[in-house]
């Protein structure tokens, strides 16, 4: 089994529907058993959370947890950030993401491909969003 760049990470996931955060559990500590996975299902224990642990990754919802909030939080606070969205891909929610300092953006309807997408940000910590994806296809 190939080694992730992700165990002894520590990740913190923000979203208010529980399901979504056990998914990702699933995922990210399924493949890296060794990465810490913390949750959080509201904006104040998230920003409670980010001011006290120093997150490698946070993963935010960008809807029920004021997720834009909490980008501009975590970005201030030196936590790289992807965003998990109910949108697919919609132009304006990307480009105000990347605007933002978000590192990447994913739809839920992908939380298969979590653990590679997260590698990825690792991976490439100077490129955002779209570049990272044209940068993997040179």
């Amino acid at each position: 089994m190939k080694r992730s760049i992700l165990n002894g990470k520590r990740i913190l996931g923000v979203n208010d529907e529980p399901d979504i955060l056990e998914i990702l559990e699933e995922e990210i500590l399924g493949a890296c058993p060794t990465c810490g996975f913390e949750k959080a299902t509201n904006y104040r224990e998230a920003v409670e959370r980010m001011m006290l642990l120093t997150y490698d990754l946070v993963i935010l919802d960008n809807i029920g947890v004021r997720g834009f909030d909490l980008l501009e939080f975590a970005v201030a606070y030196h936590r790289p950030a992807v965003m998990l969205t109910d949108y697919a891909l919609r132009p304006d929610v990307l480009k105000r993401s990347i605007e933002m300092g978000a590192r990447a953006y994913l739809p839920k309807e992908e939380l298969g491909q979590i653990v590679p997408f997260l590698e990825d940000v690792l991976r490439h910590k100077n490129l955002t969003g779209w570049g990272r994806l044209l940068y993997n296809r040179k």
